[in-house]
């Protein structure tokens, strides 16, 4: 590199340790090949081994980042793996933000933004493509050349679409020999490049007229348009109670973003979701694309590439579909927004609603935030003025909200000859829906049969050997499994500490529902619906449709079954237990029960028949029992905002969770301790105020055989923990044989 001022250097970073960034000299053979997004091949270390890498940045004399490269000292990269970048631009700035605001390596973030399937390229195949050599057309009438060789020339010189050696000979007439001795002769020039050889039925649905819309929907709509129409960002909170019609508002909102030539991205949290709202969605709109886990690698990487060239009105999935690479983005829609799973939970440790709101923010395009119980945060940005609120406080048609009443277990559990899940008033109430035509759902957010294995002679609980977790009884396959690492043994017949052979099965999952509502109503139709029977691809949507068309008449399961489904004939919806996870040492514990109850009792009365729904609780005082009894979201929102200001929980106050594991007990303690002091000691040098909670065991303290301790780290909304949490990672010295990770608006704190 004798010019010093004619250089280029590709920025790069790597999906595992070293991530970097790194950079490399460009060749010249490659400087029209090499941009942000594509994949190179590039030497590492001293040994020069090769490893892939992701082009972030193409660096030059005149780059605002040329002062940090020094060319002369530059390796040069090895090879260009992709012939059009794998991210756009856009894609590729909110990955960099996702990085910065999580605290995650880019090429993890990158990882997770492009599907395997794309990176891979499943569906693809490679293949061999013929063009004339540089100025043969004009020498073909003083070559001298056999006839089949002229006419192979004569029909690549006719030009049309790119040809392959099979299709060219069979137009010509003739065998693979002539086009052999062309490309000898170097008359022929071939490249190879990869071409998508699998496709995906996108099945159609009948068309369906735009209904009629009242009042509220009406100003909702006439808002969001406005936004849509004058091509800005704008945040909406839409607050509408269950069956206030937020959907029809969401489509017709595409309706005027595909009138303008744009793509529209709508988030589910639940896959449950998607077979209904895709089926509604493609009732209305030409092109949709579904994205979601149950995809094959093929399947997903060709409704990337049909997004990416535009060819798709609406993309719907669930919170990875936030990075479909639509060129033409006018609007995102985030249905039922407060749902926990929008969270990943393994790095990146992204939320799909913060991410979405960038993402808009970017592309200076309105976003929907819609759902009955708004997450509080969600809530505090739209009385602040952040965000824009629709309210929308009425049923369509008028409908009333269904009427909800409590049964006390403690008093029905002491009073009743029965032990079983169902109260004798929730029995009666069930046959009496039943008999007048109705469907009933009943919710009981605990899996398997029973919830622990105890021995009534030694109270032996029986747990699993690798979590400090009950492991639970599954009546299938006779198994007690672990749900949280999936450790299985046999069903336990002695009791494996003192020998005992009267195993007690305590405490009430699904399993053991179905079978109870089996016996009590044996001539009735039960569906059980939760992740032990959905495994198979399509079973989500087999299951709803039978139930919607009436051939099961009880469905039961898990939270699965509580949010965003339509069924006008549910008369009746039955909470089994509203206190599984009231009493979770997490201060969102509250605000979870309150959404899932009154999430589930909005299933009911969704038709002209009405509805009633009934809650089985230990703790009817309790004010997120009572305010969902009330379906009263604003007093339980005023009620729970000043306890969280008081202690400055999200959103008064910016929160991050590190955890710490490993086999050694004593090693995590002492590392623990290391991380919270250099914390501090970070945060004290750049004069920021924090404070540090712990270190002190998780509340599940060994998971997966590993010991774990956690720490919280809090401030004010005015102070970013962020660059504090960057600073602190260069300077902690990881222990052999520790892990810890950090979790930035943590949602889970067990």
């Amino acid at each position: 590199m004798d010019d010093q001022d004619d250089w280029l250097a590709a920025r790069v970073v790597f999906s595992q340790a070293p991530h970097g960034p790194y950079d490399y000299r460009i060749p010249a053979e490659f400087e029209t090949r090499v941009s942000p997004g594509v994949r190179l091949t590039v030497p590492l270390g001293r040994g020069n081994r090769t490893r892939q890498a992701y082009c972030i940045d193409v660096i030059g004399p005149f780059h605002q980042l040329a002062s940090t490269v020094n060319p002369q000292r530059l390796k040069p990269l090895s090879s260009v793996l992709d012939e059009r970048p794998i991210m756009d631009g856009p894609l590729l700035d909110l990955a960099k933000w996702i990085s910065q605001y999580y605290v995650c390596p880019l090429g993890n973030v990158i990882e997770t933004v492009v599907p395997p399937g794309v990176r891979d390229g499943s569906g693809t195949r490679e293949m061999l493509f013929l063009v004339l050599a540089e100025g043969v057309a004009d020498q073909l009438p003083g070559l001298n050349l056999p006839p089949k060789q002229r006419a192979v020339l004569e029909t690549l010189a006719a030009g049309g679409s790119d040809w392959t050696p099979r299709e060219l000979a069979e137009t010509v007439g003739c065998t693979q020999g002539p086009i052999t001795s062309l490309r000898k002769k170097g008359l022929i020039i071939s490249s190879t490049r990869r071409v998508r050889s699998v496709s995906h039925t996108v099945p159609r649905e009948k068309r369906e007229q735009n209904l009629v819309l009242n009042t509220d929907q009406q100003q909702a709509l006439d808002s969001i348009n406005q936004a849509v129409e004058q091509g800005e960002y704008r945040g909406f909170l839409m607050h509408g109670i269950t069956g206030s019609g937020k959907t029809e508002v969401y489509i017709r909102a595409i309706q005027k973003v595909v009138e303008f030539g744009r793509q529209a991205i709508v988030l589910v949290p639940e896959i449950s979701l998607t077979p209904q709202t895709r089926r509604r969605f493609r009732a209305r709109f030409d092109q949709v694309a579904v994205l979601h886990s149950h995809l094959t690698a093929a399947q997903r990487a060709w409704h990337w590439n049909e997004i990416s060239q535009g060819r798709v009105q609406v993309i719907i999935g669930a919170r990875s579909a936030i990075f479909a690479p639509a060129p033409n983005l006018g609007l995102i829609v985030l249905d039922e927004e407060h749902d926990g799973s929008f969270k990943q939970d393994k790095a990146p440790r992204y939320h799909a609603r913060d991410v979405a709101v960038r993402r808009a923010q970017q592309a200076a395009i309105p976003i929907v935030l819609g759902s009955a119980t708004p997450a509080l945060d969600s809530w505090h940005r739209a009385q602040t003025g952040e965000f824009e609120l629709l309210s929308m406080p009425n049923r369509v048609l008028n409908r009333p909200l269904p009427d909800v009443a409590t049964i006390d277990l403690r008093v029905d559990f002491g009073n009743r000859k029965s032990r079983g899940a169902i109260s004798q008033k929730l029995r009666q109430e069930i046959r009496s829906a039943i008999h007048q035509g109705g469907q009933v759902i009943l919710l009981l957010n605990r899996r398997g049969f029973a919830t622990r294995i105890q021995c009534p002679g030694c109270g032996h609980v029986e747990q699993c050997p690798d979590c400090s977790i009950p492991m639970t009884h599954h009546r299938d396959g006779s198994k007690a499994v672990c749900h949280y690492c999936d450790f299985q043994i046999p069903e336990p017949q002695v009791c494996t500490e003192c020998g005992y052979a009267a195993i007690r099965f305590a405490g009430i999952g699904t399993q053991k529902l179905e079978q109870e509502v089996k016996a009590i109503f044996p001539d009735v139709p039960c569906m059980r619906m939760d992740t032990d029977t959905m495994r198979k691809p399509g079973s989500h949507e087999l299951a709803l449709s039978r139930f919607r068309e009436g051939e099961i008449k009880i469905l039961l399961g898990t939270q699965m079954i509580a949010k965003g489904l339509d069924f006008p004939n549910v008369t009746l919806v039955g909470v089994i237990n509203a206190d599984t996870a009231l009493h979770f040492p997490d201060f969102r514990a509250s605000e979870r029960t309150f959404g899932l109850v009154t999430q589930v009792a909005g299933r009911s009365g969704r038709g002209p028949k009405g509805g009633r729904v009934l809650v089985q609780t230990f703790s009817p005082d309790n004010p997120a029992i009572v305010a969902a009894k009330r379906h009263d979201y604003l007093g339980f929102a005023a009620g729970e905002l000043p306890t969280r200001e008081e202690f400055g929980y999200p959103p008064f106050g910016s929160l991050a969770r590190i955890v710490i594991r490993s086999e050694s007990q004593e090693r995590v303690k002492q590392q623990s301790e290391q991380i919270a002091d250099v914390l501090q000691q970070v945060a004290d040098e750049q004069g920021q105020s924090i404070l540090v909670l712990g270190p002190a065991p998780a509340p599940v303290e060994k998971l997966r055989g590993k010991y774990r301790f956690h720490i919280l780290v809090r401030c004010d909304v005015d102070c970013q923990l962020q660059p504090i949490i960057q600073l602190a990672t260069t300077r902690i010295q990881t222990a052999e044989n520790v892990q810890w990770i950090v979790d930035i608006d943590p949602m889970d704190m067990l």
